[in-house]
């Protein structure tokens, strides 16, 4: 594989999308044994040959393996003391990197996971054991103690005795914040005449041991692969946190992932607390809602992924290990044991796995048509959640969706575009390298920088499609691919910037290379995985860096992501922020620079007089001020009080925002008029009118029961407050010289 990725990685670690649920993939997995040892040889090689930093192993760098191993492992410090860490330092911090190149990665990996182990379970067990003294007679919650909401950046427990106290606060904690969560819930419940939804949930203690009962299980789980797999990407993040090894479960998903298609049953599955594993959602037009027997809310508890009747039991295992059970290849059948949702009876169900486009992953668009001051505005949005491309088939090509949707807005004379990149975490360097030239064209797009120090000037050819007034639209988890367009769009002038104060800030370039290219002669070839290695590190065509410091708005709004503490500048082990010559070729338009003054003073007045952009400002600050304080009460009365202040707000909040929504609703449909404009309505003869109820086309999903209490009124016309702001600019713009 040459293809150049710019790390797809970072949205769906920032975000932890697979720990919550998951769409059911498929992959070919091959059922040998694959040769570790080799592998974590050939992987170490290639790695030290072929990173950017072309680092060579060293002793100082063998003890940042372990140290990003344990941390890995033990992020909240919950089960390794320093103790430990001294322990393991003395015994492993001389040799880390000698294990890998003399053949004995997996002799480490099951030294050191059995070591995590042997701490990890006892700690699990004395958590049980609370919760069951727990059972019998509940904390009192009167107490001054405080406990840090995160212990990432915080000093290991020194020993077993202070590890001992941080377990007994992080068992009060689970439970004072779940019987809080439930008098809450019973309030809400009384107050609108309702039954409350955690009348049918199991004791607040029975709950706890669920949880931590999967917590013991998926460290049980771990097989040779995730045992590898952890110590190799450690090895990886210490050259920086965007290298990778993917084992042959993970490069499979990578795969899916990064080309918006999966191969599966088309269900979003959930961890329930009970062990089983839930039905969240179904794809609509997918192979279980052709099937018919599989319903939302039912509970899965085995699995037969052959359809053999050789069944696993899958209770309290983690939500990757189902979703490897149900993968398989295309036209092959799977059996799941479900319980039903309404019956409670159990049921075998047989469904055939088929390809499953994942369409709100793909680029999709909405034209609106918006009379304001007396004008008439036809304004395009255009949404990209990835710039996604297929590894193997090379079918799906973002660019290619782009230009389809680009070319239905020129067709019906849309005069500004808000190209949305919140949230995208990148993709291919090649499909956003012809994405910029829709709208600059030809010239230079990107500047690239190999270990070597040589400098390459990506550019595109051609005349630009799209000439009208362009706004980009970003926030801080706006990463890689994403940077490199807005960066374009800056340099030359073209567009507006838009959103949080700057994008995520990563400036590097990824290559996916499979292990089996490298494996010795007669070594087995299967299941060999793949390496994914920072290579280049990428500058925009005026010589800037994005690592780091990102892309910078022009215009800066509150957003909910404002709050958040990510980034680039975040991650340990992160490559620094340079700078290199400008590249020639390219003229800066001085349009944007000209108008941007009065852009900026009309979106501030918008914005301090919206009631929803103060609110988010208040939330932004409430956020931080958490974050920097870093504790929480365990005195329930304390605790009690601030959820209640906090529920009076929102309670006021909700309550404005119904009269106001209503008035804007109002507003909308006498002046504007939003259509459709997916990838199945391009050749449309008439664009379709958007609904509501388009962002649930793709799929049907669970209802929370809990939803339904706060009744938070939604924002008018499924254009959120950003958004909205984003197309005030661009009318804004419209109206310029």
């Amino acid at each position: 594989m040459k293809m150049n990725l710019n790390s797809w990685g970072v949205r769906v670690r920032t975000l932890g999308m697979a720990a919550a649920a998951a769409l059911v993939s498929c992959c070919s997995v091959s059922h040998a044994e694959p040769d570790y040892d080799i592998i974590g040889k050939q992987f170490s090689l290639v790695l030290q040959n072929a990173h950017f930093s072309r680092a060579r192993f060293t002793q100082d760098m063998y003890q940042q393996f372990l140290d990003c191993y344990l941390q890995s492992l033990d992020a909240q410090h919950l089960f390794l003391t320093q103790e430990d860490v001294n322990h393991l330092r003395a015994r492993y911090a001389s040799s880390f990197g000698d294990y890998l190149l003399a053949n004995q990665t997996t002799r480490l990996a099951e030294e050191l996971y059995a070591y995590y182990s042997e701490r990890a379970l006892p700690r699990i067990a004395q958590a049980e054991k609370l919760l069951q003294e727990y059972a019998k007679q509940m904390p009192a919650f009167d107490s001054d103690r405080m406990v840090p909401r995160s212990r990432r950046k915080l000093p290991r427990a020194r020993n077993a005795a202070e590890l001992d106290q941080v377990w007994r606060d992080q068992v009060e904690d689970m439970i004072l914040t779940e019987v809080l969560r439930r008098e809450t819930l019973a309030a809400l419940a009384e107050a609108k005449g309702k039954a409350s939804p955690v009348a049918k949930e199991m004791s607040v203690t029975d709950k706890m041991l669920a949880r931590i009962k999967r917590m013991r299980n998926e460290i049980q789980e771990a097989d040779r692969e995730d045992m590898v797999s952890y110590l190799l990407n450690a090895v990886a993040h210490v050259y920086d946190p965007h290298s990778d090894y993917m084992g042959a479960r993970e490069e499979q998903r990578f795969k899916d992932m990064i080309k918006a298609s999966i191969v599966g049953i088309g269900a979003k599955l959930q961890s329930d607390d009970d062990g089983s594993t839930t039905i969240e959602g179904i794809v609509k037009g997918g192979p279980a809602a052709k099937n018919g027997q599989l319903q939302l809310g039912d509970r899965i508890v085995a699995v037969d992924s052959k359809g053999d009747d050789k069944w696993t039991d899958i209770m309290f295992l983690s939500i990757d290990k189902v979703v490897d059970l149900i993968r398989g290849q295309k036209g092959q059948t799977v059996k799941l044991r479900v319980q039903s949702a309404s019956s409670g009876e159990e049921k075998v169900i047989s469904i055939v796995r088929d390809e499953i486009p994942m369409s709100e992953e793909l680029a999709s668009g909405r034209i609106i048509d918006l009379k304001s001051g007396g004008r008439a505005y036809r304004l395009g949005v255009l949404t990209l959640p990835s710039f996604y491309i297929d590894l193997d088939d090379g079918d799906v090509h973002c660019a290619a969706d782009v230009k389809k949707i680009l070319r239905r807005m020129i067709q019906e004379k849309v005069q500004a575009v808000v190209l949305d990149l919140r949230f995208n975490g990148g993709g291919s360097l090649d499909e956003v390298r012809k994405m910029v030239g829709f709208f600059t064209g030809a010239g230079p797009v990107v500047q690239v920088k190999d270990s070597r120090a040589h400098v390459e000037r990506l550019t595109v050819s051609g005349r630009p499609m799209f000439n009208g007034e362009l706004v980009v639209l970003i926030n801080k988890l706006s990463a890689s691919a994403s940077e490199i367009f807005a960066g374009a769009m800056a340099d030359y002038g073209r567009a507006v910037i838009v959103g949080d104060d700057a994008s995520y800030g990563k400036g590097t370039v990824q290559v996916p290379r499979g292990l089996a290219d490298y494996m010795p002669y007669f070594s087995s070839r299967e299941g060999c995985g793949m390496i994914k290695v920072t290579t280049q590190k990428f500058y925009r065509v005026g010589g800037a860096s994005t690592q780091l410091k990102g892309v910078s708005s022009d215009i800066v709004l509150p957003t909910v992501t404002a709050g958040l503490r990510v980034g680039e500048a975040e991650q340990d082990y992160a490559l620094a922020y340079d700078e290199i010559p400008r590249a020639g070729g390219y003229v800066k338009s001085s349009r944007i620079a000209r108008i941007l003054p009065e852009l900026m003073a009309r979106s501030k007045a918008r914005t301090d007089a919206d009631k929803d952009m103060q609110y988010t400002r208040e939330d932004i600050a409430r956020a931080k001020e958490r974050q920097e304080k870093n504790e929480v009460s365990l005195n329930k009365a304390v605790r009690h009080a601030e959820n209640a202040q906090l529920m009076e707000r929102k309670k006021n909040i909700d309550a404005e925002r119904k009269v106001r929504y209503e008035q804007m609703a109002a507003e909308d449909e006498k002046n504007m008029t939003i259509y459709r404009l997916k990838l199945s309505d391009v050749k449309a003869p008439k664009l379709p009118l958007a609904s509501k109820d388009d962002k649930n086309e793709y799929m049907d999903e669970n209802e929370d029961p809990e939803d339904e209490l706060t009744e938070t009124p939604e924002y008018p016309s499924n254009l959120d407050p950003v958004l909205r702001e984003a197309l005030h600019i661009a009318k804004d713009m419209v109206d310029m010289p």
